[in-house]
């Protein structure tokens, strides 16, 4: 854990884990697991749940399974489990062992077999449609199936035969046979297995029978020794039916599901099928876009997988579900980039400033320290000439009251070098500032000016050696908390999430930064090299501002 990671808090699940084994209700070593299905990108509501997992894993000296829960072979490709492990090692963590549930394709097979020679499941003809209006309702109880008194072994023969690929795909399915009357509808009679002719991404057409998540989810569990299986409160209805299960098959193993409350972050959706919305309406640039939620993005967007731990731990876990201001991960961000992230020179939007008295022997090279709380990051040359690049907005014409910054027969000092002062301002045919033509007190290298104080602090770009570069600042996608709240979600996005400055300026030891070096702009934010970049232009993506700016 690094200097700027939370210290873990002692929320309930610590606890259970730590009350479980004292009073031998588990056996050590534990086990847990993240269990995704590899149909889609993780996005930062798992970074929650694979903090959770393998952080309690660690922490009570036990190992974590990485399961691939690939049951639903429509949707799910390798391409996702290879993104999957990727995002899971760039957060920091390592698994115990790689797991998919099709690798119990065949014990899950058998244990569904035990189930029917028990009297514990049925095979039913009726189709999805009738076995959703029969399931009844909240207040009123569903109605049994034309097909549930079937014999144990009239339901072995159609099973093997569903399997042997002898029926139609939606023909059949597999029930359990449980109570149509529970309060809890998760027990009425929940499907098992259905029959789909879908080659799979691992097991390819071996099977045309395949498992549901609710059957195959705790029996995995069981099978892998899990002893803590640690699932977001939606799944707290489908409990008891995860130990129903595990109760009426022959198990290795009895594992204990525990809910906990997932991730909600305002100005954010995490579901799958709302962000392929946005990917498909070129709302935003693919997965990876440094707008979108996923671990991808987030890592493109230069969120430093320290920042994502720290954060995932100072929210805690907790019973109750909470929305989660965006500002707290941006804390954590700027709290971990401010200790670690080098500074450097840039001008996003530049006015061209000319020198007016500067002699070719007085440009100098400076030193300038790359952090300045952390003598060990060193310092590197920075160039001067008698032309500069600075900030449009560190000049007016007309500036308002207590203006700090440069301004017609103002003064400023430029950051690590001389006090100048603006002299002349030359317009473009738009009308718009083109040039500054400045003098320089060349007294004031390094030290104050005699006879005056001089207040505002500029930064700078040297224009003989300025790399060219495209900026990109991105904001939060939605301009409302609760985009999914919203009828139209689209109608939510911030006009503003992404702002462009194609014209930028970079100090020259910029012109080699490596794709996911994160620095920071002085007196801008903190920025992450793009992909994008190459020889001629360097790409730089914002990361977050140095203070928030939202609120205002």
């Amino acid at each position: 854990m690094s200097d700027s990671e939370a210290a873990p808090a002692n929320h309930f699940i610590r606890q259970k884990v730590r009350e479980d084994l004292e009073q031998g209700r588990v056996e050590a070593p534990i086990r847990t697991r993240f269990p995704p299905e590899p149909n889609g990108y993780l996005h930062i509501g798992h970074a929650k749940s694979i903090c959770l997992n393998f952080g309690i894993a660690a922490e009570f000296g036990g190992e974590c399974n990485l399961r691939f829960d690939d049951t639903n072979p429509e949707k799910e490709d390798t391409e996702y489990v290879e993104a999957i492990a990727d995002d899971v090692r760039w957060l920091g963590f390592e698994w115990a062992n790689t797991c998919f549930a099709s690798d119990y394709f065949e014990q899950l097979y058998a244990f569904a077999l035990q189930l029917i020679d028990a009297g514990l499941a049925y095979v039913d003809d009726q189709d999805a449609d009738a076995i959703r209006s029969n399931r009844g309702s909240l207040t009123e109880p569903g109605q049994n199936s034309p097909y549930r008194e079937r014999s144990p072994s009239e339901n072995r023969s159609l099973f093997e035969a569903m399997r042997a690929g002898e029926f139609a795909d939606g023909e059949k399915v597999l029930r359990a046979k449980i109570d149509m009357a529970a309060p809890n509808i998760n027990l009425r009679d929940p499907l098992l297995y259905r029959i789909r002719r879908v080659a799979h991404h691992r097991t390819g057409d071996a099977w045309c029978l395949y498992p549901l998540y609710d059957f195959t989810h705790g029996l995995s569990d069981a099978i892998e020794g899990v002893t803590h299986s640690l699932c977001t409160l939606e799944f707290a209805d489908h409990r008891p039916l995860y130990d129903w299960l595990i109760a009426n098959v022959d198990a290795p193993a009895t594992p204990k599901q525990t809910e906990f409350a997932r991730l909600k972050l305002e100005h954010t959706v995490v579901s799958k099928r709302k962000l392929a919305a946005l990917v498909e309406h070129g709302v935003v640039n693919g997965w990876d876009d440094p707008r979108m939620p996923t671990l991808r993005g987030l890592r493109r967007r230069g969120y430093p997988a320290a920042a994502v731990r720290t954060f995932c731990e100072r929210i805690g876990v907790t019973r109750k579900d909470a929305w989660i201001d965006f500002e707290q991960f941006e804390v954590c961000a700027r709290d971990h980039l401010n200790q670690h992230a080098e500074r450097r020179l840039a001008v996003l939007d530049p006015i061209k400033v000319r020198l007016s008295n500067l002699p070719a022997e007085a440009a100098v090279t400076l030193s300038i320290a790359n952090h300045p709380q952390n003598p060990d990051c060193g310092e590197r040359p920075v160039s001067t000439s008698d032309t500069l690049w600075i900030e449009r907005d560190d000049f007016a014409e007309v500036p308002p009251s207590k203006w700090k910054r440069l301004k017609p027969g103002g003064e400023v000092r430029l950051r690590g070098a001389w006090v100048i002062r603006c002299d002349e301002v030359i317009h473009g045919d738009d009308g718009r500032v083109a040039e500054l033509v400045c003098s320089v007190d060349l007294d004031t290298l390094g030290k104050s000016p005699e006879g005056r104080k001089v207040k505002g602090v500029i930064h700078w770009v040297d224009a003989a050696t300025a790399c060219a570069a495209e900026v990109r600042a991105y904001d939060r996608l939605f301009a409302v908390p609760n985009p999914a709240a919203e009828a139209d979600m689209m109608a939510a996005l911030n006009p503003d999430s992404l702002t462009i400055y194609p014209d930028a300026q970079v100090e020259a030891s910029l012109a080699t930064a490596e794709a996911g070096t994160v620095l920071q702009f002085e007196r801008i934010g903190y920025f992450c090299v793009d992909p994008d970049s190459n020889d001629e232009r360097r790409v730089f993506n914002r990361t977050v501002g140095l203070r928030d700016t939202w609120a205002r």
